[in-house]
């Protein structure tokens, strides 16, 4: 269990984001309390529970705070709601949904002569309350972070907090995963899973080690990109960043972020602005089009697997273990396919003879499209692919010149988060700040295209 030190870390950080708020721009503040809080928080169980609301967690007390912060400073002028009607459509679906949700699911689900509890009003306000919650990184983002400036800024700060976790993470490489433990009083997850190709994969203060390379991953993309857009000075310094964090990274033992760094680093290296929007765009359409594509069985599972087993074995078994339980879970949501089950594992296949949950849901696609059903799952993936789809649009007819380069590294970021979490449930407040950041700027390109249209129109049109 965590002990007092976790407590107080939780406790203080409202303090922490007060102070951040002082000392630094708002969104450099917004930066900061979630990046932070995200890597050095405990992860559960420590969480603050208070009744009728879920459990205050390192995902959800700084944005919390910086909530507060935003509306004390900004009062006046206090504009939650994104611009675009599509977002705003996805924002409420993607809170109100789970009403309806408790509504349809309040009878018992029963297993031979075992049931699970039905859900009450107080679920589904619960609920709604959790989504509010999980958003706010997103809602923060949008309004702090839609300058090109601020694009820079997040970054930076990716690669300056993969520059200070590589130290924790190399001496969990040598040690093992420990320091949860010695400093927080517990291990947050299984020993067994953090040991890999011979030696440890490190999880610091995260969730699980896949956690820790898909942060790393993260600062390694945007160190490359800082180097080659020549936004840092000295660039060398970017460079020799992003090779060392590489190097972490190979240590880190994670297969799917090696399987990532290959793909993007090359594109950021070589491929200019316009092929990375087309490859995030294509990343995102396919993330979302995933599950579509498993339920009319379009998802070539066969050749997957074979090519898995050429490169690891265990890797292959454990997703071949993914795909018979997505199988068998996307079958189970069939019976309620636009609300879904709701919570307490009514979405899970129970034994009827011994009452044991036999099915493990690991990506959050299923696990959304099981809870929420198809509707839930539209509006969470859909609010952090559509900056990248807008994005898109409104930067293809434009001179790069025109516009921040670091949105299409960010972007390719997002699209392969998002794609991250069909395998994986790797949603964190990260993944929900970078959407944010991106479809503000995307409202701040869309508010502008009019003026860079006129002054195209001027450029040809001299005379007038």
């Amino acid at each position: 269990m965590p002990n007092a030190l976790a407590t107080l870390a939780l406790a203080s950080w409202p303090l922490v984001t007060v102070v951040l708020f002082k000392k630094l721009p708002p969104g450099r503040a917004v930066i900061a309390t979630l990046l932070a809080g995200y890597l050095f928080l405990p992860e559960q169980p420590a969480a603050f529970d208070f009744p009728l609301i879920p459990p205050l967690t390192k995902h959800t007390l700084p944005a919390l705070s910086a909530l507060v912060m935003w509306y004390w400073h900004y009062s006046r002028d206090f504009r939650p709601m994104p611009r675009s009607p599509v977002t705003i459509a996805l924002l409420l679906l993607f809170i109100f949904s789970p009403v309806l949700t408790a509504l349809l699911n309040r009878s018992p689900v029963f297993w031979g002569n075992f049931s699970i509890q039905g859900m009450s009003i107080r679920d589904g306000i619960a609920f709604v309350i959790q989504q509010v919650l999980l958003v706010l990184p997103f809602l923060l983002a949008r309004r702090f972070l839609s300058r090109a400036d601020d694009q820079r800024d997040l970054m930076v700060a990716f690669m300056i907090g993969g520059l200070v976790y590589s130290l924790p993470m190399l001496i969990e490489v040598r040690l093992s995963p420990q320091l949860n433990l010695w400093i927080y009083g517990y291990y947050q997850h299984d020993f067994g899973q953090t040991i890999r190709f011979g030696g440890f994969r490190p999880m610091v203060f995260l969730y699980h080690g896949i956690w820790a390379a898909f942060y790393l991953l993260m600062a390694i993309v945007a160190a490359f990109a800082l180097w080659k857009t020549n936004s840092v000075k000295p660039n060398w310094q970017m460079l020799a960043v992003a090779l060392y964090l590489t190097g972490v990274l190979v240590l880190a033992k994670s297969l799917g972020a090696w399987l990532f760094a290959a793909v993007l680093i090359p594109v950021i290296v070589f491929c200019g602005m316009r092929w990375q929007m087309r490859l995030a765009v294509c990343i995102a359409a396919f993330a979302i089009a995933y599950p579509a594509l498993k339920g009319v069985g379009l998802v070539p599972e066969s050749p997957i697997l074979a090519l898995a087993e050429s490169i690891d074995p265990d890797r292959a078994a454990s997703l071949e273990f993914r795909f018979t339980n997505e199988n068998r879970l996307l079958e189970r949501a069939e019976a309620k396919p636009l609300f879904g089950w709701g919570n307490y594992d009514r979405n899970q296949i129970m034994n009827p003879s011994n009452g044991m949950i036999e099915t493990i849901t690991d990506g959050r696609w299923i696990i959304l499209i099981g809870q929420l059903g198809w509707l839930g799952f539209l509006a969470e993936f859909g609010l952090l692919v559509t900056p990248v789809f807008f994005l898109w649009r409104e930067t293809r007819y434009r001179d790069p010149s025109d516009y921040s380069l670091l949105i299409a590294p960010m972007s390719l970021l997002l699209a392969v988060n998002v794609f991250d979490m069909l395998p994986n449930a790797t949603l964190t407040p990260l993944t929900w700040l970078m959407a944010g950041a991106l479809t503000g700027y995307a409202e701040t390109l869309r508010e502008n295209r009019g003026a860079y249209q006129s002054s195209q129109r001027l450029q040809w049109n001299p005379v007038l």
